[in-house]
C-alpha cells in the first residue's frame, strides 16, 4: 500500500524515534508499504517517520541510481535502530540534496564523507560499519530524520534564510507533487 508522505510542518518529522525490536507490530507490512511509497514517489531513501511512523527504522534503494553510479547496483536495504557513532571529519563534501517531506526544495548540504554506523537488518542482525561517499550522504540525510533533523536544518546564514518562507509554503500546503503527502491542517 503507497503510504502519504508527511511534508514539513508535521510534528512527527521533529520527533526522535523509538528504537523499536522483532515484536513490533506488523513491521514486515510496513516495511514493503515503505518501499512501495519510495518507488512511487520516485526517492532513493525513507524514514518511518516521513510516512508518520515515529520508529527507528529506514529504507534505501541505490538501485535506482545505478546506471550513473554502478557501484550500487542491487543496492537495496532496511536498517532498523540505526545510529551513526562515528562521522569521519577530515574529509567532507558538499553536494545538493532534496527530501520527499521538503517538496521542491533543493539546496546545497556539507556532510562528512565517511561514517561509522550501527544497525539492524530486517533479520535484526547487528551490523557495524564505516560507510562511504554518496551512500555515506544518504545514510546521513535518512538517519537525521530519526533524530527529528532535516536536511535545511543544516544550512548556514543567508541559505537558512532563503528556505523560510518555501518551507512556510509547504508548511501551509501550497506546493505541488507527483505522490500521495499529508499536510499539516
Amino acid at each position: 500500500m503507497i503510504l502519504p508522505i508527511y511534508t514539513y510542518g508535521q510534528p512527527v518529522l521533529r520527533q526522535e524515534a523509538e528504537e523499536i525490536d522483532k515484536d513490533y507490530p506488523k513491521l514486515d507490512q510496513l516495511i514493503k508499504d515503505m518501499y512501495e511509497t519510495l518507488e512511487r514517489s520516485e526517492g532513493i531513501g525513507l524514514a518511518a517517520p516521513q510516512v508518520g511512523v515515529p520508529i527507528r527504522l529506514a529504507i534505501i534503494n541505490l538501485d535506482v541510481i545505478s546506471e550513473d553510479l554502478p557501484e550500487y547496483k542491487g543496492y537495496v536495504r532496511t536498517f532498523i535502530n540505526p545510529f551513526i557513532e562515528e562521522y569521519d571529519e577530515t574529509e567532507t563534501d558538499i553536494m545538493e540534496e532534496g527530501c520527499l517531506s521538503l517538496p521542491g526544495i533543493h539546496e546545497k548540504v556539507k556532510r562528512a564523507k565517511r561514517i561509522r554506523v550501527t544497525y539492524q537488518d530486517e533479520q535484526f542482525e547487528e551490523h557495524d560499519e564505516w560507510v562511504e561517499g554518496y551512500l555515506a550522504r544518504v545514510m546521513q540525510h535518512e538517519f537525521d530524520h530519526l533524530d527529528g533533523v532535516v536536511f535545511t536544518d543544516h544550512l548556514k546564514g543567508l541559505r537558512r534564510q532563503l528556505t523560510k518562507s518555501k518551507l512556510q509554503d509547504i508548511r501551509q500546503g501550497n506546493f505541488s507533487c507527483n505522490y500521495k503527502v499529508k499536510v499539516k491542517r
